[in-house]
């Protein structure tokens, strides 16, 4: 998904949410749902994203799995997915993918067992 289109104006580049406007998908591999995702500096120039982005930005403070971020944005995994995708390409969010575990590229079954746990240890 080509996302990240520059405004006319001078200052930090505007994201224009091309999943919503019916874009094209990136052809980048596709982020497994334990990946963890974590502002960047550039992070407090989002004044101008949506509402949307700019929740990501503040969950992203501290590291936040994009599972997480589908679950409290209470959207599909998909949509975080491409919201996250955004924030990458525009360079307001670092991704930090495992490595793929199984031939299938599918996470095994102890990475989903520390996903779980994790996030129910976040939810007390």
């Amino acid at each position: 998904m080509s996302v990240a289109q520059p405004s006319r104006r001078a200052g930090p580049r505007r994201l224009v949410p091309r999943f919503a406007a019916g874009g094209a998908r990136s052809a980048g591999p596709v982020l497994p749902v334990e990946s963890l995702v974590t502002a960047t500096r550039r992070a407090h120039w989002g004044r101008d994203l949506g509402d949307e982005h700019r929740a990501i930005l503040a969950m992203a403070r501290t590291p936040v799995s994009l599972v997480e971020i589908g679950a409290r944005l209470a959207v599909p995994v998909a949509v975080a997915r491409a919201l996250v995708r955004e924030l990458a390409d525009g360079r307001y969010l670092d991704v930090h993918a495992p490595p793929r575990p199984g031939v299938d590229g599918r996470p095994t079954r102890g990475i989903l067992i520390r996903l779980l746990t994790g996030l129910r240890a976040r939810g007390r």
